[in-house]
């Protein structure tokens, strides 16, 4: 742009001095001739690294997923081929399910062996129910005859102390309230044997016995939960649409449930790019400001951006926890650049770009628009001066 800038100028300095000789050609106007250009270009480059930033660190990221098996074992299948697309949801491999699949069906047998034992503890309680029932009534029945028998000896006792009856029927009725007395002890106590059985419970009103089965039976069902998540994590799937690169995993490989040890890289296709700036350079940008990237890796191609937002945060902004003052350092260390987050528009984020490619970039600010025009000439000139591939072998 400057080149072309310089042509016109040059031509338009021809045509004025030599051409038609509008103006003399003396020192002064030499002078001018040559200042008046260097004056303007530097001004102009300076109002665009102010109102049309570039820069010349930009990278393309993507999200990688390290994947980690959650079930360890010997792996049977692994489907996906490497540096191909894959959908969410494809199986990425799997794991041999043969003793998760034992696991799971010990554990079904022992849910059912628990039911039955909860079951059995209610039916206990129903019974008991009965029983206390059974045992209160008899107790009253027992009771009422022993008033009766004991209303009848002392009857029979005035009679026979006043000879109208015998010795006989008192002692009769003597040995009756004694065997009534007997069975009213046997039926308290069977009251209280059931009693004691049925407040056995728990703060919660549970019967002890019924309690202990349902605990035993919520710990199975748990456990079971757990072996048939464990037996569906043998399948592990794609998180989402993206490519399998640096693809080791094979049929027959042992894969650990370590996150230390993933057994593949998962690259996502979501990506943004992120462009560097000086800290001086960022303070007219504002977020969904126009934008402008080059790649090396597409010569001659401008991908449309937009400001997302500028990190306005760097490492040397933040200082370790810890109990040892931080150090000044004998040397200032330079200012650290500020990332500057950018979303690709469409069509251009319809075709992915290449994770870590490098490139160019420039911001285009809501002021003092000129300027952009030579900012955009740039960078339009130096992507086509990426097909230049300056090696000599």
């Amino acid at each position: 742009m400057e080149l072309i800038l310089l042509g016109i100028y040059s031509f338009i300095v021809w045509l004025l001095f030599f051409k038609f000789k509008l103006l003399p050609w003396t020192f002064v106007s030499q002078v001018i001739v040559v200042t008046l250009p260097i004056i303007g270009i530097v001004a102009l480059l300076l109002l665009a690294n102010v109102y049309a930033p570039s820069s010349a660190d930009v990278r393309v990221m993507n999200y990688v997923v390290q994947v980690v098996p959650r079930v360890s074992g010997r792996v049977i299948e692994v489907p996906v081929q490497p540096n191909s697309p894959v959908k969410k949801g494809d199986v990425l491999f799997r794991v041999d399910p043969a003793s998760v699949e034992l696991e799971v069906g010990g554990l079904k047998a022992k849910v059912k062996e628990l039911e039955a034992k909860v079951a059995g503890a209610r039916a206990i309680e129903r019974q008991l129910g009965l029983e206390r029932k059974t045992a209160q009534g008899r107790r009253a029945s027992v009771s009422a005859q022993l008033d009766l028998a004991r209303r009848r000896v002392r009857q029979h006792r005035v009679l026979a102390t006043s000879g109208a009856g015998n010795q006989f029927d008192l002692q009769e009725m003597e040995a009756e309230a004694r065997n009534l007395q007997g069975e009213l002890v046997a039926a308290n106590a069977t009251v209280g044997q059931v009693t004691q059985k049925l407040e056995a419970r728990t703060e919660d009103g549970t019967l002890v016995d019924l309690a202990q089965a349902e605990a035993g039976l919520d710990q199975a069902l748990a456990s079971l939960a757990e072996a048939e998540w464990r037996l569906q994590e043998t399948v592990t799937y794609a998180p989402s649409d993206g490519t399998v690169v640096n693809l080791q995993l094979r049929a027959g490989s042992y894969a650990a449930a370590l996150p230390i040890s993933p057994v593949m890289s998962f690259v996502e296709d979501e990506q943004y790019v992120i462009a560097f700036f000086n800290q001086n350079e960022l303070h007219q940008v504002r977020p969904g400001d126009e934008a402008e990237v080059t790649l090396l890796a597409f010569p001659n191609r401008i991908i449309k951006c937009s400001v997302v937002a500028v990190v306005w945060a760097t490492g040397q902004g933040q200082l370790p926890t810890s109990g040892v003052l931080p150090e000044t350092g004998a040397v200032t260390p330079p200012p650290g650049r500020y990332a500057v987050k950018l979303k690709v528009e469409e069509p251009e984020g319809a075709a992915l770009l290449p994770a870590g490619g490098r490139g160019h970039a420039a911001i285009y600010t809501q002021s003092f628009h000129p300027v952009h025009i030579l900012r955009k000439v740039i960078l339009r000139v130096g992507t086509k001066l990426d097909w230049l591939i300056l090696k000599l072998h």
